[in-house]
């Protein structure tokens, strides 16, 4: 028996929120470098310079910067995105003709993921902003851009600044390129995640539910690097946004224009800076996003049939 929509909702958002805090926990380090890589790309040789630099300089603790910020985005987002995309699935159903709960292919499910994303990016936003303004803080000081008081350095410290200074609409900023970054990134997520659980069920002859873990987690990490090959430039430019207007500046003013900023004076390979990291990370990361999702969704729809 099929739960009650609000039941498979409260599952969904419970899956999700634990999927996301396993997405942080085995990947912050590696987002900490992407960061820092994509706001100062002329900083640091590379990825190895980079993580290396920053454990010189600021310890552990430097490559975990932003992870509270980053937990409470990757819950909120992931919460928002798996509930949406239960809603989105029921809508593609409609629109198709389907009966409720009939299995979709994995385009139509690639469409639902796509469009749950826009939902997902008004939570994302502001906590985004706020952990890629930590992140990259010391550079930002370094570089003389800002002067970082004792109390400026944590999430409350952040917030309050970014209150004080820029109203409520700070909060959104980069809203825009969030929301270019995710739709079609989100299309290529959830694409590339069931067509490689599609290609693993058809290997095993079995269904999409039962090929074990590490299909599973091969999955999410696929349709992660599927993600960041389409969105990555836009994903660099978000963050450009987000921590270059901390230091109160109106060079960059929206997405196109710190767009063509960057093409035009630092060229195209900037748009990338910071892949490495990135494509490093996705593996271990969504992978243990849908590991968390799958299972914990299926051990609490077991709980729901008993």
């Amino acid at each position: 028996m099929a739960p009650h929509p609000v039941v498979q909702a409260i599952i969904d958002l419970s899956a999700g929120a634990v999927g996301g805090a396993a997405c942080v926990f085995s990947g912050q380090p590696l987002d900490t470098a992407k960061v820092k890589m994509q706001t100062f790309p002329t900083l640091y040789r590379g990825f190895t310079h980079c993580f290396t630099s920053t454990y010189r300089q600021v310890g552990l603790r430097g490559l975990y910067q932003g992870t509270t910020p980053a937990l409470v985005a990757n819950i909120a987002e992931n919460s928002v995105l798996f509930m949406s995309y239960g809603f989105c699935q029921e809508v593609v159903r409609t629109l198709t003709g389907a009966a409720s709960g009939e299995p979709l292919s994995d385009l139509q499910k690639a469409c639902a993921g796509s469009v749950a994303s826009i939902f997902s990016s008004l939570v994302l936003c502001p906590t985004e902003l706020v952990k890629c303004r930590l992140q990259a803080m010391h550079e930002m000081a370094a570089t003389g851009k800002i002067a970082i008081a004792a109390n400026q350095s944590t999430v409350f410290g952040v917030c309050r600044s970014i209150w004080a200074n820029e109203g409520l609409p700070g909060f959104f900023r980069g809203l825009v390129s969030t929301i270019a970054r995710e739709v079609p990134g989100y299309f290529c997520f959830f694409g590339g995640y069931e067509l490689s659980r599609s290609a693993f069920a058809d290997y095993y002859a079995c269904s999409k539910e039962d090929i074990g873990v590490a299909p599973v987690v091969f999955s999410g990490g696929f349709g992660g690097a599927c993600l960041w090959l389409v969105v990555y430039p836009m994903d660099c430019v978000k963050s450009r946004i987000q921590v270059m207007s901390m230091s109160g500046g109106q060079v960059s003013t929206g997405f196109t224009r710190t767009l063509m900023d960057i093409m035009r004076t630092e060229g195209v390979r900037a748009l990338y800076s910071g892949l490495t990291p990135t494509m490093l990370r996705t593996f271990p990361a969504n992978g243990a996003l849908f590991l968390g999702y799958e299972a914990s969704r299926k051990f609490m729809m077991e709980r729901f049939d008993r």
